[in-house]
Order: C-alpha cells, then sequence, then structure tokens
C-alpha cells in the first residue's frame, strides 16, 4: 500500500520533531534555584527541608499571598529574598523572634532591612571554602559543605558563632533576641537539597528545626521571592528541558508546514472599489432605517436636522437647546411656531407612514424655504 506523497511529508516532519525534542530534552541542564526557593527540587532548591519538616510532624506551610511569620514558637525560613523587605516587614519579623519565635535566615549577600533590624554585619569580601567547621554549639556537626565562596559575617558579643572556614572566618551564628532566636548563615548551600547529603549538613538542618517545639509550624517565606523580570522572559521555560523541548519541537512544526503548506484556492483580487453618489448613500440609509423599523430614530433625525439648518439661517447657537428655543421665539416668532407645530405633528402623526411622510415634508419645508419669487418669475 503506497503512502501519499503529501501524507509522507507530514511524517518526515513529525518523526524530526520528535528527534529534535529528544536531543533537546537530553542536553539541557538540570533545572536551577538560586533563589533557593522550597518549591523547587534543583540541587540548590530548599523542598527537602519542607518535605522533611512535614515527616517530623510540624504543619509546614509556604507564605507567598501576603507577609505573616506564624504563630507563636514556631519556625521560619527565610532563603536569599529576592523582593526586599520593608522597614515595617523587618520590625513585624524582630517583634515576632522576641515573642518566641526562631528564624532562619539564609542569604549570601543579606537583605538591608532585614540585616538592619537583626544587626547582622558582613565583610563585604569574599573568602574561598573548603569545608565549614562546627563547634559544639550545634551537635553531630563537625563539618559542612556549601559552596566554594562565602561572604562571611562578622558578629558581636551577643552573636555567637557555630560555623567557620577553615581560616577562622565566621559563616554562621547564633542570637538570642527577647524569647526567641534568630541564625543566620551566609551560605545556604548547606541547608539545600544537593548538599544534605555531604558532611554534617543533615544533621545540621535537624538541629536547627530542633530549636522549637516537636508540633510547632514550620513556614517558609516564598513572598519575599516575588516575581522577578527575568521569570516572565523565555529564559524562565527556555532554559528547562521541558521548554526547551516545545521550543524546538514548535520550530519543527513551523518549518514542516512551511515546507508542506499550500493555498487553499487560487489568489484571488479584491473588487474595486466604485464611488457612490449622495443620493445612493441617502438611499441606502432610509431603506436601512425601514427594513429595522426604526421610525422614532428616524423623526428624531428630522427633527435634530431641521433645528441644525434653522439655527445655521438664523445665527443662533443650538446648544443649550433650550436657549435656542427662547432666542428664536424671540427674534422669530412665526418660525418658531411653525417650527414648534411641525415637530408636534411629526410626533402625533407617526402612527401611519403617510402621516410620518407629511410632517416630514413640513420639516423640510421650514429648513430648506424656496425662495420667493418676484412678479416677473425671478427669485428675489
Amino acid at each position: 500500500m503506497s503512502v501519499p506523497r503529501g501524507t509522507r511529508g507530514w511524517i518526515l516532519a513529525a518523526v524530526a520533531a520528535i528527534a529534535i525534542a529528544a536531543i533537546a530534552y537530553a542536553g539541557q541542564p538540570p533545572q536551577d534555584s538560586p533563589d533557593h526557593s522550597s518549591s523547587s527540587d534543583a540541587a540548590n532548591g530548599t523542598s527537602a527541608i519542607l518535605l522533611f519538616a512535614r515527616a517530623l510532624g510540624h504543619p509546614a506551610a509556604q507564605l507567598s499571598g501576603s507577609f505573616a511569620p506564624p504563630a507563636g514558637d514556631g519556625v521560619m525560613f527565610v532563603f536569599t529574598p529576592t523582593a526586599p523587605y520593608s522597614s515595617g516587614e523587618a520590625g513585624q519579623t524582630l517583634a515576632w523572634v522576641r515573642a518566641g519565635g526562631v528564624l532562619v535566615y539564609a542569604s549570601e549577600q543579606g537583605d538591608t532591612e532585614l540585616d538592619r533590624a537583626f544587626g547582622v554585619t558582613r565583610t563585604n569580601g569574599l573568602a574561598f571554602v573548603d569545608a565549614e567547621v562546627g563547634n559544639p554549639t550545634v551537635t553531630g556537626v563537625s563539618q559542612a559543605a556549601g559552596g566554594g565562596t562565602v561572604e562571611p559575617l562578622d558578629p558581636s558579643a551577643q552573636q555567637v558563632p557555630f560555623l567557620r572556614t577553615s581560616a577562622g572566618q565566621v559563616t554562621g551564628y547564633r542570637q538570642r533576641i527577647g524569647s526567641g532566636e534568630v541564625v543566620v548563615l551566609a551560605d545556604p548551600l548547606v541547608l539545600c537539597n544537593g548538599y544534605l547529603d555531604k558532611k554534617d549538613n543533615g544533621r545540621l538542618l535537624a538541629d536547627l528545626l530542633g530549636l522549637a517545639a516537636p508540633d510547632a509550624q514550620v513556614v517558609f517565606d516564598e513572598y519575599h521571592h516575588g516575581v522577578v523580570l527575568s521569570d516572565l522572559g523565555p529564559q524562565a521555560w527556555v532554559l528547562t528541558p521541558w521548554g526547551a523541548a516545545l521550543l524546538w519541537l514548535l520550530v519543527a512544526v513551523f518549518v514542516g508546514l512551511l515546507l508542506r503548506g499550500r493555498r487553499f484556492g487560487p489568489l484571488l483580487a479584491p473588487p474595486p472599489e466604485t464611488a457612490r453618489s449622495d443620493v445612493e448613500w441617502a438611499t441606502a440609509v432610509g431603506r436601512l432605517l425601514h427594513r429595522s423599523s426604526a421610525r422614532e430614530v428616524t423623526l428624531g433625525l428630522l427633527a435634530n436636522a431641521a433645528e441644525r439648518e434653522v439655527a445655521g439661517r438664523t445665527g443662533l447657537p443650538l446648544q443649550p437647546r433650550e436657549r435656542f428655543w427662547n432666542a428664536l421665539w424671540v427674534r422669530s416668532p412665526e418660525l418658531a411656531s411653525a417650527l414648534a407645530e411641525a415637530e408636534t405633528s411629526l410626533r402625533r402623526d407617526a402612527a401611519t407612514e403617510q402621516g410620518a411622510l407629511h410632517a416630514a415634508r413640513r420639516l423640510h419645508r421650514l429648513a430648506y424655504p424656496l425662495p420667493e419669487r418676484q412678479a416677473d418669475g425671478r427669485p428675489s
């Protein structure tokens, strides 16, 4: 059984599209989450913390629609805000910590208002890290593994370091504030998905969750990740495996349609435009109004047109309408009386077409009066 020529082209285009999509999907890099979102399963995402907290019995949730710290002595994770905190939000977070909350604040560069509220000082320089060394402040954590570079912290006397680089620079500390506690990390990667199985990172996460009660609420601040302009660009989905595969599929289908596309018939030139006379336009509008039974609309147009012509002939402004009629009664009482009677008869006799035609002719004679003739028959 032979395959039609057109069908063979479609089959080849479909095979090429599938092949291109498969190659693009296999060749794409893994997903990325530079803001360490708890919604991301990437290596630098933090979805594992959300699942781990739920497995331990904590009611875990994400702050997305609006910002509000959890009630009571819960735990809130803040990872690398991409939308800055306002001074009010930072003050609200500080008040919540003083009341007994636990804040885990992990960010590479930090947030201006959050750093100011909690007294976080950074050294404004990068340090190369091969391993981060723990101390007895966190149980069972002797070493942690994160990124290769970090901006160290400069803690005060009330801020107790628990993670340092091999050169002694602080990368994490704890601080009691009122009834609560804040944990600041300069390297968020030590708590991210792809790093929890390295060194003692998993123990560190367990110790941080253990700072709160077993049934305390655990929330993740996704509100301050917000909508980044880059998320609206093509790279937001083209750089994902499925997005690139879909893009290549669309390109292949477009090329196939372009190569195999045919017209549905011969090209037809548009008919040339024909100039219409004023009589033809007026006749067409009249027939349209007659067929649509728009008698009231027609009568209103006639009355307005008559008033407009009378106003132009007498030199009176048509608007406002009440002032026009008052001035017309003063300047030309006979014309005003005739026009008012014609409009009254127009509405009174509009029940029949003959009556409407008679009233319309009266309005037309008032709007366009015939010139008076002299005794010799010439126009005066």
